[in-house]
C-alpha cells in the first residue's frame, strides 16, 4: 500500500478542486469540489484517475470541521447527506462539512482482499482515504482549526465506521459521533446480519454481492473485534462522543401509506440499531466514558431523523 503523504496531498489539490462560492464575498460560505489520491482504488467518482470525490462546505474562520460518513448503499455521484439533508448549512453555524462520496457496502475499511462473489478488482481501501488522503488535504486546505482536531460522524454502516475510525486515529479526531449505528459486531447474529446486508446492498446497486469475508475476514477472524467499537470502548477515553437512534416507532416525517416499505426495512432496521447504540451506552457507562444520547421517542431509519440529531449535535454543544 503506497503512503499518502502531505506532498501527494498538495498534487491532489492541484488536479481538482474547484470552489463556487454563493456570493463571492470573502466571508460566504463555500461550496467545493475535492479529489484526493485513493490508495489504489480506481475513480469511482468521475474525477481523475486513482481520486475519490469529496464535497466540502466551509467558511473563512470556522473553528470546527466535521467528516461525515454515508449508509451501506452509499452512490458514487454525492454522498447521501447531500441528497437527502440540509447539514451543509452547518458551515454558517462554525462546522466545516466534508463527506467523501462513494463507499457502497465498504463499512469505509480497508478490506482484507477484493470482494469475491462480485469479482472486484480492486480492494477498498476507505480507512486510508479517510484517515490519510482527506486528513492531509484537509491540514493542507486550513481546516484543523484551533483544537488541533477533527470531529467525524455517520449513520448506520457510517456511525460504526466514524467510532472506529476516531477510536483509532487519536492524533486526528477528537469527536465521534453514530446516528442509528451499528456499535456492537460481537453481538449474536450481528456478523450474519451484516453478511446478509452486504450481499444485498450489492445486488441491490447491479454490482453483485460483496463478501463479508474479504472484508474482515471469516467470523472468527480478530479484525470483527477490532472493528466493533463495544470492545473498543477504552479508546473513546477523552474523546466527545454522540450516540443515537430513533425508537423504531414511525413518526413525525414518516407516511407509512405511502412508503409501506419502512415496515419491513425503516423500522426493523432502526431497532436494532437502537438496540445496539443502547448496549454501547451501558458499556460505556460502565467504563465511565462520557456520551452524549440522542433518543427520540419516534423515528425510523431515514435521513430526516439523521439531519435532526445532526443539528441537535450542534445546539448541545458537541462541536464546542
Amino acid at each position: 500500500m503506497k503512503r499518502v503523504t502531505a506532498s501527494v496531498a498538495a498534487v491532489a489539490l492541484s488536479l481538482g478542486i474547484g470552489v463556487a462560492s454563493g456570493t463571492g464575498a470573502a466571508s460566504a460560505l463555500q461550496l467545493s469540489t475535492w479529489f484526493v489520491p485513493s490508495c489504489g482504488m480506481p475513480s469511482m467518482s468521475g474525477g481523475p484517475a486513482g481520486s475519490v470525490k469529496v464535497r466540502v462546505w466551509s467558511r473563512p474562520g470556522n473553528a470546527k470541521t466535521v467528516v461525515l460518513l454515508d449508509g451501506l448503499r452509499a452512490t458514487n455521484d454525492m454522498s447521501g447527506w447531500e441528497h437527502n439533508t440540509n447539514v451543509g448549512l452547518l458551515a454558517d453555524h462554525g462546522v466545516n462539512v466534508v463527506e467523501p462520496v462513494g463507499g457502497l457496502a465498504s463499512f469505509y475499511s480497508d478490506w482484507d482482499a477484493p470482494s469475491n462473489l462480485n469479482n472486484q478488482r480492486y480492494r477498498y481501501m476507505w480507512n486510508c482515504v479517510i484517515t490519510r488522503s482527506l486528513v492531509n488535504t484537509m491540514d493542507a486546505m486550513g481546516l484543523r482549526g484551533p483544537s488541533g482536531h477533527y470531529a467525524i460522524m455517520g449513520i448506520s454502516m457510517g456511525g460504526n465506521a466514524a467510532m472506529v475510525i476516531a477510536a483509532n486515529n487519536p492524533r486526528n479526531f477528537d469527536r465521534a459521533g453514530s446516528m442509528s449505528g451499528f456499535l456492537n459486531l460481537s453481538a449474536p447474529g450481528m456478523r450474519e446480519a451484516i453478511r446478509i446486508a452486504l450481499l444485498d446492498a450489492g445486488i441491490e446497486a447491479g454490482v453483485g454481492p460483496f463478501n463479508s469475508d474479504s472484508m474482515w475476514g471469516p467470523p472468527w477472524s480478530t479484525r470483527w473485534l477490532d472493528n466493533d467499537p463495544f470492545v473498543q470502548i477504552n479508546k473513546f477515553r477523552g474523546k466527545k462522543i454522540f450516540i443515537g437512534a430513533g425508537s423504531g416507532v414511525p413518526g413525525q416525517y414518516d407516511n407509512v401509506l405511502a412508503n409501506p416499505m419502512l415496515l419491513l426495512q425503516g423500522v426493523p432496521l432502526e431497532v436494532l440499531s437502537l438496540a445496539q447504540t443502547r448496549v454501547f451506552q451501558a458499556q460505556a457507562a460502565i467504563n465511565r466514558v462520557p456520551v452524549m444520547t440522542d433518543f427520540p421517542p419516534t423515528g425510523t431509519h431515514s435521513w430526516p431523523y439523521w439531519q435532526k440529531m445532526m443539528w441537535d449535535a450542534l445546539a448541545w454543544g458537541f462541536f464546542k
